[in-house]
């Protein structure tokens, strides 16, 4: 173990030896929080303890992975194999997989994934005849999720008094959790509520989980919400073995439910708990650090901690002014061609920004440069129709009363089942309480519904029914997805879709992708099965993005939010201007230093270079308006803010263009060092 502890900075070693009582790392940006997790386990298990007494969460599979690879170059593949290391929602799904009939769950429950719960929300609107033009899906699926992040329940919500769209989030949310128990579903917030309600509900439960984990360990403390900290304080217990790694510099979720508080309020909450802050930083610059730590400095809610560099100085990072956003995109994609010309490589450069939107010129320009590139946050690989329409029919085999997946397959490949049909099946099945197939089954008490049709749905669920028995074993899962595609003619579907034959073909593939899936699920687990098949990957999905792609010789552009955890050598943090970083709402919502947070973020993923640009004008609902350069920009170099500056959220009605300060197109002032 001496000559692994050789491999640590001090404040690293301080905190892999600290093996009892609460401990608190606090590491910034680019110091090792990784190194210190994994060294930590290695070093539990040097000391004789169990790899079955330690328990190791992540929020991410990937983050979850590279973990385990790591603790197994320490320690061998066998040990780090037996380490329960994962995410929440992965522990969490296992224990109420352990304990579902304590809580009234039936065997084959499934997970509902960000698709099907939209699915499920724009079913309740629908049963309430709530109109979506006056509450969007995505908008309330998101007031759901963060109220459950913070402990909430309908009931509560309906007692408060809100905005005019409060009661109706109320019904819906009650509409939405009855849907989701006669589907047979949890979503990912419930994984939690309900893992939570069992160990408080079952003081055996929990006496089990507590005296078989003696060693909790937890990445990116500062995005744990309420759910995930209550189950922590739970399981940590008599022993009080909890050593938690998070930077409250980089906590940049509070929009979903992560919690600031719990990582600044840590020793309240674990009185006597060691503190240990990393911060040698061997990612960035002298120079760069500098400035993240002058930016950070103007927050208020946060641990003291000041990051310095382990690399030395470095070219000074460079703060520009555009005309115009068309102007930023041509510039900034001129410089990273010049540069490659000159030997860097595509896969150096990330462009950052801060919304969605800003994203368009630059892909604009990369196109028309024939410059590679890969966009973040594109369609996921599970987001695909034909994936999805495959994985439906899976868990309509798993669990026949999906309503949701039958509603998504019901007339794919078409079958005869026309909207009225469904229309009026919907409507008995909601009169009567039931799933929408029990209410096809019950056709005869239906006025006016299509037989035809009918009979077309029950034949489907009848052939579902009789390919189940016949592929009975978990192991047998891969040919039971090769029979159910020939069965439904899943194929003949895909080519009448896609016309195109390599279109149609490249879709295919899509299709035969969820077999690999299923083959690796198998041969890697130990008991293979249709639901935990399922279940699994619902649990990869929720944290896969198109950033886990290789990327190879390709300029990245991304949003801030999605850069957490990355570096690269060459980055851009574009549109640093008030109404975008701060983002014009956040600062309405008082929520400027999480924006500062994530400009913090979006700086501390620079290794040799920086540039911080920003517009003198920008289109804004189809006008022009003068643009203003971001305080934290200003923070960061130091100055005050000149006299006509307007922070966001008081600027004027917009008149155009008049008024904005124009320069000839192509022309930047350029401030060599925002220092």
């Amino acid at each position: 173990m001496k000559k692994l502890l050789q491999a640590l900075n001090p404040e690293q070693r301080e905190a892999v030896l600290c093996t009892e009582g609460p401990l608190l790392v606090l590491a910034g940006a680019g110091t090792g929080k990784t190194r210190v997790i994994t060294y930590r386990i290695a070093h539990l298990l040097q000391r004789r303890v169990p790899p079955s007494a330690i328990l190791a969460m992540t929020f991410t599979n990937k983050a979850a992975t590279e973990m385990r690879e790591r603790v197994a170059a320490l320690v061998g593949k066998k040990r780090a194999e037996e380490l329960v290391l994962g995410t929440f929602h992965a522990f969490c799904l296992r224990n109420l997989r352990e304990h579902r009939a304590r809580l009234g769950y039936p065997q084959g429950f499934t997970l509902a994934d960000a698709s099907d719960q939209l699915s499920l929300v724009r079913s309740a609107l629908r049963e309430l005849r709530i109109p979506e033009a006056g509450l969007r899906p995505h908008e309330l699926l998101a007031r759901i999720s963060l109220a459950k992040s913070r402990l909430d329940s309908p009931e509560r919500w309906l007692e408060r008094p809100g905005d005019d769209n409060h009661e109706l989030v109320g019904r819906a949310w009650i509409k939405y959790q009855q849907l989701l128990r006669r589907s047979r579903r949890l979503d990912f917030d419930d994984l939690l509520l309900e893992c939570l309600r069992l160990v408080d509900q079952n003081a055996d439960v929990l006496a089990e989980l507590r005296g078989r984990f003696r060693y909790l360990l937890v990445d990116e403390y500062q995005d744990t919400n309420v759910p995930q900290f209550e189950i922590l304080r739970r399981l940590a217990g008599e022993h009080r073995n909890i050593a938690v790694v998070g930077d409250d510099d980089q906590s940049i979720y509070g929009w979903r439910g992560a919690d600031i508080n719990k990582i600044l309020s840590f020793e309240q909450h674990f009185p006597g708990a060691k503190v240990v802050t990393l911060e040698t930083n061997y990612r960035s610059t002298d120079v760069i650090l500098g400035l993240a730590n002058r930016l950070i400095a103007h927050n208020r809610g946060r641990h003291e901690k000041t990051l310095r560099s382990a690399i030395g100085s470095g070219d000074p990072p460079t703060a520009v002014c555009m005309r115009d956003e068309e102007t930023e995109a041509e510039q900034i994609v001129a410089e990273i061609q010049g540069l490659v010309e000159r030997g860097a490589h595509y896969d150096d450069f990330a462009i950052l920004f801060r919304t969605a939107t800003q994203a368009r010129p630059f892909e604009a320009e990369l196109r028309m440069k024939e410059i590679p590139y890969d966009l973040v946050g594109g369609m996921s690989f599970f987001d695909r129709k034909e994936v999805r329409d495959i994985l439906a029919y899976l868990r309509l085999l798993a669990n026949p009363k999906d309503e949701t997946s039958l509603l998504r397959i019901i007339n794919c490949p078409p079958r005869g089942v026309g909207k009225t049909t469904i229309d009026r099946a919907l409507a008995h099945a909601t009169a009567e309480g039931i799933t929408i197939a029990e209410a096809f089954a019950q056709a005869e008490r239906i006025e006016r519904i299509n037989p035809a049709a009918v009979d077309a749905v029950l034949r489907l669920l009848k052939r579902l029914r009789a390919l189940r028995a016949r592929f009975p074993k978990g192991n047998q899962l891969v040919p039971l997805c090769e029979r159910l595609i020939e069965e439904v003619a899943y194929r003949g579907e895909v080519d009448r879709i896609y016309p195109e034959p390599s279109e149609a073909e490249k879709r295919w593939q899509g299709v035969l992708e969820v077999l690999n899936f299923a083959e690796n699920y198998v041969r890697r687990s130990k008991r293979p099965g249709l639901i935990g098949f399922l279940n699994e990957l619902a649990l990869t999905q929720s944290d896969m993005t198109s950033s886990d792609k290789e990327r190879r010789l390709r300029v990245t552009l991304m949003s801030l939010h999605a850069s957490k955890g990355l570096e690269f050598p060459r980055v851009y943090l574009v549109g640093c201007e008030e109404g975008i970083l701060p983002h014009r709402r956040s600062a309405a919502e008082d929520g400027v230093e999480e924006e500062r947070r994530l400009a913090y973020v979006g700086v501390t993923r620079a290794q040799r270079h920086l540039t911080i640009s920003w517009c003198a004008e920008r289109a804004r609902a189809g006008h022009r308006v003068r643009c203003h350069p971001s305080r934290f920009l200003l923070e960061i170099q130091g100055k005050e803010p000149p006299a006509d500056w307007v922070a966001t959220g008081e600027e004027p009605p917009a008149k155009g263009a008049r008024g904005s300060r124009r320069t000839k197109k192509g022309r930047r002032r350029r401030s060599r060092s925002p220092r």
